[in-house]
């Protein structure tokens, strides 16, 4: 029994594939295309680690480093069909400039992307990743190309907006189901078809039929027993019995004079009679379903048969996002193991070491406030100082005796 468990954890290990995996290590420019679509509104990426990291090495990613600029760069590798395979795609992001507005996302591209003209209208096989743009938006986008159309997903998932490295994880099965996952930690899952809008609706309502003319769905009517009372009528508003015409009131001058109208207490709105249940109710009128004439399954929606190029294809309005840790494959267990191999050891070095420049920063400002009050309580004593100098200079010093203290007489003439 162990044996046969064996062989089949070695046949599945010779099965799966790594596509594309990439670390940014020493040679990554040779790897990787920078689009010049933007020209100079084409912003540079920079290889960091950050301001802070596990591993000043280890830790270096592509770093966008200019405001308001668009991103582009790109790597191509062999092309490939997912078709009967998995497909998991995963890289981490770090907003450590406290990112305001801006994307976060990767796209991967059939073969035939020209890599130096890549630009927003660049046709993609899918897009996954954060974007963040205000208080607004805050979003994973998880979109597919299927027959021309870019494709949105459904459903609201939720990206991460602190300063700190995350994973973002998209699995697509062969079963057309798909799985997103944050930090190793599923966020999202379901099934492709009903996610997004790639297929007609499998039913749709029949246009032959329509609802009878005595169907009756009130399900309440007026009692026609029920009337009017004689005395029900009375006005919303009325003349203030305690107005009294002013005394200066001239007729002549001002026109007859018009007490205010108020509200009338005595008014009780609009009559309705009451309600009963209807004994005609047939209820509500629900229109049949029919089977979609253009509705036709396709089992192979998760699948594309050409991707080559994975790229970054960015707008962001304050820079300093860092990528790194990209990889493609058709293999779960993959991206595990390098989840906890590279993600899980770095947040917790990473988390150390902002923890510390934070506490480090917040002394720095207290002490600055401190020295600050200090700095102005010390002009206030010198202004003082300075103000009393100068009482003295311009009035004198026997100019001001205690009020208390008799004047003196003036000497006679």
């Amino acid at each position: 029994m162990k044996f046969l468990v064996a062989l089949a954890i070695l046949c599945y290990t010779a099965s799966a594939t790594i596509i594309f995996e990439e670390q940014f290590g020493e040679g990554w420019e040779d790897r990787w295309v920078e689009s010049t679509a933007k020209g100079s509104e084409q912003g540079a990426f920079k290889w960091s680690a950050g301001k802070f990291y596990n591993d000043a090495e280890k830790d270096k990613g592509l770093q966008t480093s200019q405001d308001a600029r668009f991103y582009g760069i790109s790597s191509k590798f062999d092309s490939f069909d997912n078709e009967g395979k998995d497909l998991v795609i995963q890289f981490t992001v770090k907003h450590e400039q406290k990112i305001d507005c801006g994307g976060g996302y990767v796209k991967v591209f059939p073969s035939d992307l020209v890599q130096a003209d890549m630009h927003g209208d660049s046709p993609y096989n899918i897009m996954f990743g954060p974007d963040i743009c205000g208080p607004g938006t805050k979003k994973v986008h998880v979109i597919f190309n299927y027959k021309g159309n870019n494709l949105l997903t459904k459903k609201d998932i939720r990206c991460k907006d602190d300063e700190l490295t995350h994973l973002y994880t998209l699995i697509l099965h062969s079963d057309n189901t798909y799985e997103v996952r944050i930090d190793n930690s599923k966020v999202e899952s379901g099934n492709l078809e009903d996610d997004w809008d790639f297929l007609p609706a499998k039913t749709i309502k029949d246009p032959e039929a329509k609802k009878p003319e005595d169907w009756d769905d009130r399900e309440k009517i007026d009692d026609p027993e029920d009337t009017k009372p004689e005395d029900y009528d009375k006005p919303e508003f009325i003349a203030d019995p305690d107005a009294e015409k002013p005394e200066d009131w001239d007729d002549d001058m001002d026109g007859e004079w018009e007490p205010p109208m108020i509200n009338n207490p005595e008014y009780q709105g609009e009559w309705k009679p009451k309600q009963i249940d209807n004994p005609e109710y047939k209820g509500k009128w629900v229109h049949p379903m029919i089977d979609n004439p253009d509705y036709e399954a396709d089992d192979s929606l998760y699948q594309f048969d050409d991707t080559a190029v994975i790229g970054f294809d960015l707008w962001q309005v304050k820079s300093g996002t860092i990528f790194d840790n990209i990889l493609i494959s058709d293999s779960v267990e993959d991206a595990e193991t390098q989840a906890k191999e590279l993600w899980e050891v770095t947040k917790e070095g990473e988390k150390k070491m902002k923890d510390k420049q934070d506490e480090e920063e917040r002394k720095k400002r207290e002490e600055e406030e401190a020295k600050r009050k200090e700095e102005e309580g010390d002009d206030e004593d010198e202004d003082d100082e300075d103000f009393e100098d100068y009482e003295d200079e311009a009035f004198g010093e026997d100019d001001f005796d205690d009020e208390d203290e008799e004047d003196e007489p003036h000497d006679e003439l």
